[in-house]
């Protein structure tokens, strides 16, 4: 007769995280009134060093840290495209929509950041378009064209944060209508000079952080093509890559915990579940696989909770949705 815990393969507490989630090196403080260009640059490099050795450890919970992060700077894009649509609201818009169906602009800006971190960093004028479609932006804009300015960029052989900064600027001067696509793509020329296969969603989310503001205070906003932007965005590395750690350091606790009770789970389809919560942001409650019901669903979730190995998201009696 098999051991409980070998019901569930792959799910082993060791593997929930590497020995210690990468922190900033102490020396780093993010400061918006950095003046020397340099200094920007290898303060970033140090952030996006620390952030490279999380993500080439590639552990177990990254698909659920990468869309979590999404969703944070599918906020942001919100904001930027003038909508009212809170994180929760974008989460809802996402999994409460039924398969197939149209989840609305907000959830269509969910799923344009999804994309980034589910996908390699690749850029073509068919992608291009698709986000097009996904943002809300004009049809009518020249996605070759904009897909050539992106590779040259990416292709420079420049420091990341330079190569994303002069991506950004070049689709922004092409096409001033594409803001919202510039931010999507610093994370992708980003990922792209750092030798990632995904991007890790962060800049979008800092585009209203007074680290891109002039002089770092409450005055205008850097845009992408505005002078002193590629200095403005190296600080936002900085901080993004800080945030981004503080985002994995919590997740890989709470994973660490969902993989601690997973030999205590006795539904069939329990691993299908677990795949999903540590491999996405948040999972509808009345989820149901092949061998996982809504009914059996609902007791499964409802025992993780009762272990505190996962949290409830909406505080909602009803269309619930839970998550790491």
């Amino acid at each position: 007769m098999r051991k409980r815990s070998d019901s569930l393969p792959g799910f082993e507490p060791a593997l929930a995280m590497p020995q210690a989630v990468p922190r900033l090196p102490g020396w780093i403080a993010v400061r918006g009134d950095v003046a020397d260009p340099s200094t920007a640059l290898f303060t970033a490099g140090a952030a996006l060093h620390a952030l490279d050795a999380l993500v080439r450890a590639g552990p177990i919970w990254a698909g659920a840290w990468r869309n979590r992060l999404a969703l944070e700077c599918a906020g942001g894009a919100c904001r930027l495209a003038g909508r009212t649509e809170t994180q929760q609201a974008l989460r809802d818009a996402w999994y409460l929509c039924p398969k197939g169906s149209d989840p609305g602009p907000a959830g269509n800006l969910f799923a344009a950041w999804r994309r980034l971190a589910s996908h390699r960093p690749h850029v073509d004028a068919e992608t291009l378009a698709t986000l097009g479609d996904l943002m809300g932006l004009p049809g009518d804009m020249d996605w070759q064209a904009l897909a050539g300015a992106v590779e040259e960029a990416a292709t420079t052989g420049k420091p990341a944060p330079v190569a994303a900064a002069t991506a950004a600027a070049r689709v922004m001067a092409l096409e001033p209508r594409a803001e919202l696509l510039c931010w999507w793509l610093v994370d992708l020329v980003l990922a792209r000079s750092l030798g990632w296969d995904r991007a890790t969603p962060m800049a979008m989310a800092l585009a209203f952080d007074p680290v891109l503001r002039v002089e770092g205070g409450r005055s205008k906003r850097i845009r992408p093509n505005d002078p002193g932007f590629e200095q403005a965005l190296c600080l936002a590395c900085v901080e993004g890559a800080a945030s981004a750690l503080r985002d994995a350091g919590v997740l890989a606790r709470r994973a660490q915990r969902l993989l601690e009770v997973a030999p205590k789970l006795r539904a069939k389809g329990a691993p299908d579940a677990l795949d999903l919560l540590l491999g996405d942001d948040a999972v509808a409650g009345t989820l149901a696989t092949r061998r996982l019901s809504r009914f059996a669903s609902r007791r499964l979730f409802a025992r993780l909770e009762q272990f505190e190995a996962v949290r409830e998201l909406t505080g909602r009696p009803s269309f619930r949705i839970y998550g790491l």
